[in-house]
């Protein structure tokens, strides 16, 4: 299969007129389409305005879907404890299924074509499933919870870690390596050491397994951890071995200078969340600082219900602008740093070493955007379209490992309607209701 349109290599390289070479679930040429057609005459093409890597959601909750706009203008820990996890708790394995589906769907029709997937304590099988069914490429875990949870979400330390291990036995590698296991504790608020140190050494165990957690999100969040240990957040999460170039942290918000010494040091992975960070107000991460230590800093929406959105080029924008109005500095976070945290930065957290560029002998992770819109004209710049106009919804065409998922706007791997019409009977049936506003009825 051809690929044409002008083409994002990456963040350095655009080829005017370009085009894709895909044989099975690799890319095997780059370069100008006349070339291209001239040597692959018998190719099929598929034409779309930009070519670019798919997008890495490096933090999301899809499981939460169900809970779009149910606590709005709510505090970190009680918009959790008060409102989240109890629904999470509530769903059942059908209910969870809808969610993931719902959440896979959004990621396949905005871009994101890797994911790295925050699910929930029970019946994370169905996420794993989902996710293999509908194409995405990614990395997956139960979530450990042994303190500080509500019923249906705490267990019991080992059998959590045993059944981790399971889930680590049966996905791990599986539907052709686009699906991998991380060890998902919570956060060290609903963790004890016991479970955070258990979290580590099945890591070591199985090669490749990854450790994805919460850090230092909140300023609740971290007094509490000190409270408990002693110690700020990072400092006890790496003495419970929870840092390294395996490790994934989302949010990083309220780090001291030692911690960040500590996640330089170790190699450990940042996944930077903005919109959730802003909507929680749970503060703005020293992104700046971290990306001039050579922190890999990838960008995640975190779930639904703190974000209302998986768009991952909302995320774009949100990370770019964020910072010049924090640092009060226009030249920090390039957008050409944005592109990188939302592609191949995510795609290094996730370690998956040959995604979020369109290399030759690189994975087929391809989207394709249109530009036939008002955000587009004139179109001065492709990356300042892609970072700061664009949208999911100009997403016309979404690959993944070679396998086409969305052509011309229309999901092709399952039945979108139905998944979204499963997600409705899901909400329905657990009475899931959003703060009404006064005018409602």
């Amino acid at each position: 299969m051809i690929l044409s349109g002008t083409v994002v290599v990456n963040s350095d390289k655009i080829i005017d007129d370009g085009a894709v070479v895909v044989d099975d679930d690799t890319i095997t040429t780059v370069g100008k389409r006349n070339n291209i057609i001239d040597k692959f005459p018998s190719h099929d093409e598929t034409q779309s305005d930009i070519l670019m890597p798919g997008m890495v959601g490096s933090h999301i909750h899809s499981v939460q879907s169900l809970g779009r706009g149910i606590s709005d203008d709510s505090e970190l820990l009680d918009w959790l404890f008060e409102h989240v996890l109890p629904m999470e708790a509530a769903l059942d394995a059908e209910q969870m299924e809808a969610a993931a589906k719902l959440g896979y769907l959004e990621l396949i029709e905005t871009g994101t074509t890797t994911a790295i997937d925050h699910l929930s304590v029970a019946h994370a099988e169905r996420a794993f499933e989902a996710a293999g069914e509908m194409g995405i490429r990614g990395i997956f875990g139960k979530v450990l919870m042994d303190r500080r949870a509500p019923d249906g979400l705490i267990e019991e330390t080992q059998a959590g870690l045993n059944e981790t291990e399971e889930l680590i036995q049966k996905y791990h590698g599986s539907f052709d390596d686009r699906i991998r296991y991380a060890v998902t504790p919570r956060f060290a608020v609903s963790c004890t050491e016991e479970c955070l140190r258990g979290a580590r050494a099945l890591a070591d165990k199985y090669d490749g397994v990854r450790i994805h957690t919460h850090a230092s999100e909140n300023q609740d969040e971290v007094e509490t951890v000190e409270d408990d240990t002693g110690q700020r957040n990072i400092h006890w999460l790496d003495e419970v071995g929870l840092t390294g170039e395996d490790v994934v942290l989302a949010h990083c918000v309220w780090t001291d200078e030692s911690e960040r010494t500590i996640l330089e040091e170790t190699g450990t992975h940042v996944t930077h969340c903005p919109s959730s960070n802003m909507k929680l107000a749970s503060g703005i991460a020293p992104i700046v600082d971290y990306l001039d230590r050579g922190i890999n800093v990838a960008l995640g929406n975190d779930g639904p219900p703190c974000n209302n959105t998986l768009d991952p080029f909302t995320e774009a924008k949100q990370a770019g602008i964020l910072q010049k109005a924090d640092q009060l500095d226009p030249t920090v976070t390039p957008k050409e740093s944005i592109l990188d945290m939302a592609t191949v930065n995510g795609a290094k957290a996730a370690g998956f070493d040959t995604v979020g560029e369109l290399k030759p002998g690189w994975k087929a992770d391809i989207i394709g955007i249109s530009t036939d819109n008002t955000q587009a004209t004139p179109l001065n710049d492709i990356l300042s379209y892609i970072v700061f106009a664009a949208h999911g919804e100009n997403v016309e065409f979404t690959m993944v490992d070679g396998e086409v998922l969305m052509e011309d706007n229309t999901v092709t791997v399952v039945d979108a309607e139905s998944i979204r019409q499963d997600a409705r009977r899901a909400a329905e049936s657990l009475d899931i209701k959003g703060t009404r506003s006064p005018t409602s009825s």
